[in-house]
Formats: structure tokens, sequence, C-alpha cells
């Protein structure tokens, strides 16, 4: 059975860390392109980053420019979300989706209906 599953979030005070993971079983990620999204109460899912299938490819929202960064380490079969300096606004439920894209494709989006394949989600929650 093919499924991404997220880990790692948690609740955290404004200025601090976490590292989320996205990791694939029963298929191989080498071939996708990984996005993360987050949905906060009453809001709309809306992209937060996203990574190509070849790595080169890295986009950010405005809102998490030079506090997030993405990585992906295929030999794990896993992307990760490095979320620094976290604000009460970042609080959300935070998923990782794949598109399909082929391997080595610089190809990187953050348009939801672009994405096959979603996780459950890990709630992230920034609270002092």
């Amino acid at each position: 059975q093919s499924q991404l599953v997220e880990s790692g979030g948690g609740l955290v005070q404004p200025g601090g860390s976490l590292r989320l993971s996205c990791a694939a079983s029963g298929f191989t990620l080498d071939y996708y392109a990984i996005g993360w999204f987050r949905q906060a109460p009453g809001k709309e899912r809306e992209g937060v980053s996203c990574i190509s299938s070849s790595g080169e490819t890295t986009n950010y929202a405005d809102s998490v420019k030079g506090r997030f960064t993405i990585s992906r380490d295929n030999a794990k079969n896993t992307v990760y979300l490095q979320m620094n300096s976290l604000k009460p606004e970042d609080t959300a439920v935070y998923y990782c989706a794949a598109e399909m894209t082929g391997p080595a494709n610089p190809r990187a989006t953050m348009v939801k209906a672009d994405f096959d394949s979603w996780g459950q989600g890990t709630q992230v929650t920034v609270s002092s």
C-alpha cells in the first residue's frame, strides 16, 4: 500500500524550531516532486514549500522564506521541512504531498491540484 506519513509536529514556543518528516512507503520518492502544505482552522490549505524530484529546485511561500528549509534524502525515501523562528501564525496542520514528475526533473510547484498523493497531516502549534 502506497502512502505518505508525516511526523515531527508538536507544540513549540514562538521563536522555536521543528523538523517535519515526510516518509514514503510502497513507492520511491525519486520519481516525485514533494510539496508541503498547511491548513489552519477556518482557512484554505495553502502551499508552504516544494522540492523537485531532482532536488535542484525549491520554492517557498513568502510567509516562510528565510525561516523554513525543505530538503530530501532519497536514500531514506524521506523529505524534510526544517522550520525555524516559528510564529503563532504558523500554527496549522501540515501535509506533505507527492506529484509524479519522473526522476531528475527540476519541476516544483505549489499548486494543490498537481499533487496526486497526500499524507494524513501533522499538527504544529506555536504558542507560549
